[in-house]
């Protein structure tokens, strides 16, 4: 799966001389929180929510509505933009992508076509394909084990099951408890628990969850 085909489009793009407040009008308006900087068509810098809240003078100042609303006036996107800007391509996968928001702590990235901006990758965007992985809508006996990181341990399990009239909906692998084992979970319809529990016997090293979901 790559950006290209889950991104959020089209692009809500700010300009650098927008007023702070009509970028705050217009987040909640599309229900966004980030947006790209676009000067020419080309990205210049990203804004996000906070960035924007921040620039906002203190409920508890001083200060009266208009003279806070004169002074908002008078800020801009371009000062409260981050200028330097982590982006991806169309064409890169979704799990590099998910990488790179985790290790820079970013809750979103812009998608570029070449040098074009054509959609925004957010956390969001990865929940959703997270439930699809998990196969959180769809009904199930839902399965998390413990299995040795031997070669031919994850077939015998799915050739078990599937012998057993299961049906997967989905299948994820994760880090074990050490270095010579792997955590799985997996959804299976078309089996009660006992015979997805009886299936599985003697081929994983601990059934750690079984539950219809």
């Amino acid at each position: 799966m790559l950006v290209g085909e889950r991104m959020s489009r089209p692009v809500i793009a700010l300009t650098q001389d927008m007023p702070v407040h009509e970028a705050l009008v217009l987040f909640k308006k599309e229900h966004i929180r980030r947006a790209p900087v676009l000067k020419n068509g080309q990205i210049v810098g990203i804004v996000s929510d906070k960035d924007l809240l921040n620039a906002s003078p203190s409920p508890v100042s001083s200060l009266s509505v208009w003279e806070m609303n004169y002074l908002l006036s008078k800020i801009t996107v371009q000062e409260v933009m981050t200028r330097k800007v982590e982006t991806v391509q169309v064409d890169t996968a979704i799990e590099e992508a998910a990488r790179i928001m985790a290790d820079k702590k970013i809750g979103g990235l812009p998608v570029m076509d070449g040098h074009t901006v054509v959609g925004v990758i957010t956390e969001t965007d990865l929940f959703k394909i997270f439930l699809e992985l998990m196969g959180a809508r769809a009904s199930g006996v839902r399965v998390t084990a413990l299995v040795n990181d031997e070669r031919g341990q994850l077939a015998a399990i799915t050739k078990a099951v599937a012998d057993a009239g299961g049906n997967f909906i989905a299948f994820g692998q994760f880090a074990g408890t050490s270095a010579n084992t792997r955590m799985i979970t997996f959804k299976v319809a078309g089996l009660k628990m006992e015979q997805v529990k009886k299936a599985l016997d003697n081929l994983t090293d601990s059934l750690l969850d079984v539950r219809e979901g």
